[in-house]
Parts: structure tokens; sequence; C-alpha cells
């Protein structure tokens, strides 16, 4: 088999043979096929399409480059959830106990953030203490114990795949579908799960702007769990608009428990209720809708999940006494509300801005080695649709440095848009994908 008889085959319009498409993640992974004909590959694939077929073998092929994690040890349905990120998307904080506290089996690897979008693991890092530099051996040791833990993602997880995803980057070979799917597929299916619930986002603060695009993307992700033998789930949700009130690490771990607490956002509990309710039929532990619901807020009303989140905490070596008193997580020393020279209603937000205003306050990542304040984030009080009066404030500023609050407060201020004209405010679940 020669690598230059499967690009030339592809870039004829031809489909490739799983045998055709392993000896290429084989070979590129071991560094034997050189970056020009991978690259020369990627942009065939980029121009021709893949078939389903193609995106399978392709999604199997990189999740099997490297580590799988073996999740035989731990009883019952393992549902893992993913999402591909947005600004203030701290669901995995709320929802994850939410479902484990009602026996769903949560056994998850988290990352950590890299520019204005945040990482799971460096929100939980706001409880004192807190680990997810855990053993396979405690992770399953936990999750058998209390049904949850997370952990930092293995650095051998789905290799072929951040090999590739580095070329397409700077080969202008990232955006298509099959490859943005196989990449984010690749990771999950390494991860163990037995069903896997994905959240896909849409609007100026995700990866997919258009509706059509995370639609496209959803069915395909979709269509390759199932392939895989994974019961798997999408709902695409809206993200032209920061999710909930906070952005910010201990600001956005602080919203996630009251919300376990029924003192939520509207908008976020109803996500984390929408992506729970198919976590709970995914788990086989409700037959529909209704009855997923029900018990989902009967687990918020009796404490169950909040409880539930303590446990999981103090599993990873964290303070869980944080978690019923939020005054221990950390504060910033200065807050500043922010105010608009107009009044109307809000027409638009531009949310990837929103999580640059954060970054600039020191809330995220401008490279990996950069040092995450925990404490300084914004908090959203004027969304789509609502009113601004004069001297209301349409965000609280949590910093720590001077001249970083005002840089970020001007670029906060830029990021609305204000109308005279009343604005309907848009769904935030778009659909549900089976």
């Amino acid at each position: 088999m020669r690598m230059y008889d499967i690009i030339m085959k592809k870039r004829n319009g031809f489909e490739l043979t799983k045998e055709e498409i392993e000896f290429f993640v084989k070979g590129y992974t071991a560094g034997s096929i050189p970056d020009y004909q991978a690259s020369a590959l990627m942009m065939a694939v980029f121009f021709k399409k893949m078939t389903k077929k193609e995106t399978l073998y392709l999604t199997l092929a990189m999740k099997n480059s490297g580590d799988v994690l073996d999740l035989s040890g731990i009883k019952g349905i393992k549902v893992d959830k993913h999402s591909t990120g947005g600004v203030g998307d701290k669901t995995s904080l709320t929802l994850t106990p939410l479902v484990a506290s009602l026996g769903i089996i949560v056994a998850k690897m988290s990352g950590r953030g890299l520019g204005h979008t945040g990482g799971t693991i460096d929100k939980l890092e706001s409880f004192k203490g807190f680990s997810t530099a855990i053993s396979t051996e405690q992770f399953i040791k936990n999750v058998n114990e209390i049904g949850i833990a997370i952990m930092g993602q293995t650095k051998n997880l789905a290799p072929a795949d951040k090999k590739l995803y580095a070329l397409r980057d700077v080969t202008a070979t990232v955006d298509n579908m099959s490859l943005i799917a196989s990449s984010i597929m690749s990771k999950k299916l390494a991860a163990g799960a037995d069903a896997i619930v994905l959240d896909v986002k849409c609007g100026s603060g995700a990866f997919m702007k258009t509706y059509d695009d995370a639609l496209a993307l959803a069915t395909e992700m979709v269509d390759i769990g199932n392939n895989a033998g994974k019961k798997t789930i999408a709902v695409i949700s809206d993200m032209d608009q920061p999710l909930g009130c906070c952005v910010g690490n201990a600001l956005e771990v602080k919203e996630a428990i009251e919300t376990l607490k029924g003192n939520g956002p509207e908008d976020f509990k109803k996500l984390c209720m929408t992506l729970g309710a198919q976590m709970l039929i995914a788990g086989e532990k409700c037959g529909d809708e209704e009855e997923a619901y029900e018990k989902l807020e009967e687990a918020i009303s009796s404490g169950k999940a909040l409880d539930k989140l303590a446990s999981f905490v103090k599993a990873q070596g964290g303070d869980e006494s944080a978690v019923y008193n939020t005054d221990l997580l950390p504060k910033a020393s200065i807050t500043e509300e922010i105010l608009l020279d107009e009044e109307g209603y809000v027409k638009h937000i531009a949310c990837d801005e929103v999580g640059i205003s954060s970054l600039m306050l020191g809330g995220g990542r401008e490279t990996l080695d950069s040092v995450i304040d925990l404490s300084v984030g914004i908090e959203i009080l004027k969304k789509k649709g609502d009113k601004v009066g004069k001297g209301e404030p349409i965000a609280i500023i949590h910093a720590n440095d001077k001249d970083k609050l005002k840089a970020a407060s001007e670029r906060l201020k830029k990021a609305y848009e204000i109308t005279p004209e009343k604005v309907e405010k848009e769904a935030l679940i778009k659909n549900i994908i089976k």
C-alpha cells in the first residue's frame, strides 16, 4: 500500500477503504508518512468530502491510535457529556452531580481552557485542594463509590487527532464537517463511555456560527457515535450570548451551585434540564422526557444533587464546605458596574467579545502556560431582549487590577448593541438529534 495511491484515489473522488484509512493514520502517527503527504490528503478530503463510512473509519482509527480508557471495572451504563464550547458554559459543574444523584454513572475526562472559552478543570480548581490529577484506579474507585469522577485527559488520548489537527490548522483544512466530527468523536469514543450526549453550540460565541452548520455537525457526530455502537444524542443550543449570567471560573462555579439549589438563571437551568433528561434516557433511568424532568426537579428540590457535588469535590481532595458556603470560593478585590451611554433594548451581544473581556482580566489563558486568576470575571445583568434604562448597569466586572478592569470594561461595552425597538428573545434549545 502506498500513500501516493491513497492521495490520488481521494483526489479523484473515490471512497477510501477501512484499510487505507488505517494505513494513513498509523503511518502519520508513527512518523513514517510525512506532513506534505498528510497535507495533500487533507486537502483532497476538504474538496472531495468523506462518506459516512470513511468518516467512521477515520474516527475509529484515530480513537485506536493511543490509549482507550477501559471502564469495564465500573458497573452500569456510563454516560458521557460533551460540549463544543462557549462563553459561560459551566454546564458540567451542575449537570454531572445532578444526573449522578439519580444513578447515572459519570466517568468523565475534561480539559483546561485555552483562549476565551473556559475549561471544566480550571473551574473545579476554584475548590481549594481539588485535583483531577488522579490515577485511573482512583478514578474508577470514585465512580463505583459515589457515581461520579472527572479526570484530566491523558496525553496519549487519540494522538493521531492531536497531530492531524495541528496540521489542518496551518493548511486551511479545519473547516470540513467530517474532519471536525471525527476529531471530536475520536476522543469521546476513546474515553470509554457507553452512551454520549452532545451539546452542540451555535452562534457568535460558538465554533459553528449558523444553525445549519451546527445541525450538520450534530447529525454527523450522532451518526458516528451510533455506528460505533454508542447510544448518541445531540442537543443544539444557542451560544449567541453568554450562557447564564456569569463568565469567569469561581463566578461560574457559584452560579452552578446556585442552580443546584434551585436559584440559577432560567436559560442555564433549562439547558441542564434538557441535557440531563437525555442523559437519563440514554442511561436507561427513564422512559421519556416527562419522567426525566420530574426526577431532575426532585433531585434539586430535595438537595440530593447538591450533596452529590459535595461528595464529588471531597473525593477529589477539594474543600466541600464551599459547596454549601460559596463565600469560601475565590473572590476578586474590585467590583465595578458597567454603564452604557444609551438606553433601549439589547439587540445583540458579541458573545466572543465577552469571553475576551474576561480573558483580559486574567480569567483565561493566552497560552497553555498562562496562570489563570480564578476570582475574576463578569456578571451579565442584561441579555438579549432585556430593556436597559438610563443609569442602569449592563454588567458587573470582578477584577484584581485597575488597568485590566479599564481595558476589559471598554471592550465589554463594545460587545453590546442597543436598539430603541423591542427585541424578541431567541429559543435556547434549537433541536435534539437522535
